[in-house]
């Protein structure tokens, strides 16, 4: 499966366990990536699109976190320079900040921050040692 497709499966599954988990509603794509005209590229960036923002987005505070990032890579996919430059900043910031390999590492993520309780500090070093 390409990464869109994975993507596009998650989107499939939160929308089906929204009713379990309403907070998914809030869950959104960043579209940075992809191919585009260089007229497009050109007028993209001059409103702000930036390389390496990771795809998806949760605005839900949990366990310590402001919301939860996740950069979505195909089976085998690899993160570029500014991909991982944004998640280490992220986490500086006090987002959490997840690369998951396909839909159900996604899915997974998602469902574990989401079942972390809203006044719980989880430990926000040991994800920043995972990218070290």
């Amino acid at each position: 499966m390409t990464e869109s497709e994975h993507q596009i499966a998650l989107f499939k599954w939160a929308e089906y366990s929204k009713g379990k988990y309403p907070e998914l509603e809030l869950l959104h794509h960043i579209p940075n990536g992809g191919k585009r005209s260089a007229l497009t590229a050109t007028i993209l960036k001059r409103e702000g699109v930036k390389a390496g923002v990771p795809d998806l987005f949760l605005p839900v505070a949990r366990g310590g976190y402001h919301g939860l990032y996740i950069e979505m890579k195909k089976e085998g996919g690899r993160l570029s320079k500014n991909q991982k430059r944004w998640i280490k900043e992220l986490i500086k910031q006090g987002y959490r900040a997840a690369v998951c390999f396909g839909f159900e590492p996604a899915r997974k993520e998602l469902l574990n921050y989401l079942k972390t309780e809203k006044n719980n500090s989880l430990d926000i070093q040991e994800t920043k040692n995972k990218l070290q």
